[in-house]
């Protein structure tokens, strides 16, 4: 059964990154080992050794540069690309999860000063680009990407695509492209960007004035010029 969970998980790990030529190569991820410290390490919280959870903890982020709360709970095949990453305590995470490196799962401070859930909960399949950075007790929606750099504060619908600070979801509706992996999150074609959608309706608004006020200067000219045409043509006649 171990060995046969551990092939699969290291098989989805293949088929969201070219890199690895095999199996072996990804047992030397460091998010790989702190995964598997951390599930010692959560098994230890929940028979509230937390000492010794703690422990690990330390363990492995000193071998791995990946900080992850013993209290975490996390699902199957989740994948983090890289390091230097930080989950917190209540952060909840899903099956089939990639995150890349520099995410901070982080949390609020209560101001009743109840601990409670303070934060994230990344649902299925979601992306988590690099440098993301997801706040507090929200939901990220199933399918959901977080593009690189993003910072999230409120709930992410499924299927959505949040870039830029604070997040604001791109204008594409998800059914219409978030049927495949999408690497770092973070949509590389000029149609996903909001910023760039609004530059080429700008652009466009400037090329039909530019012809409105071309065909206003032609008709301009035109008439200036009509005048003088009548007036040689009289005063060759009269000579």
């Amino acid at each position: 059964m171990f060995i046969s969970n551990l092939i699969e998980y290291l098989d989805s790990i293949k088929v969201r990154d070219p890199a690895p030529r095999t199996r072996w190569e990804i047992l030397l991820y460091p998010g790989v080992w702190a995964v598997a410290y951390h599930r010692v390490a959560h098994w230890l919280f929940l028979g509230q050794m937390f000492f010794l959870a703690r422990l690990v903890n330390h363990f492995s982020r000193f071998m791995t540069c990946i900080d992850i709360h013993p209290g975490a709970k996390i699902g199957r095949n989740f994948f983090i690309d890289h390091g230097f990453s930080v989950i917190g305590e209540t952060a909840e995470i899903g099956d089939n999860v990639t995150m890349y490196q520099n995410v901070t799962l982080g949390g609020t401070n209560p101001t009743n000063g109840t601990g409670g859930k303070r934060h994230p909960t990344i649902s299925d399949n979601a992306i988590i680009g690099s440098g993301a950075q997801i706040l507090g007790p929200i939901t990220v929606g199933e399918r959901a990407r977080i593009g690189a750099a993003a910072v999230v504060t409120d709930d992410v619908p499924a299927g959505a695509t949040m870039v830029g600070q604070k997040a604001r979801s791109t204008l594409v509706k998800a059914e219409t492209y978030a049927q495949d992996f999408m690497p770092y999150g973070t949509p590389c074609r000029e149609l996903f960007d909001p910023a760039t959608q609004s530059l080429e309706i700008m652009q466009c608004e400037i090329e039909t004035l530019r012809k409105k006020v071309a065909e206003l200067m032609a008709e301009r000219d035109s008439a200036a010029a009509t005048p003088t045409k009548r007036g040689s043509a009289k005063g060759a006649k009269t000579a």
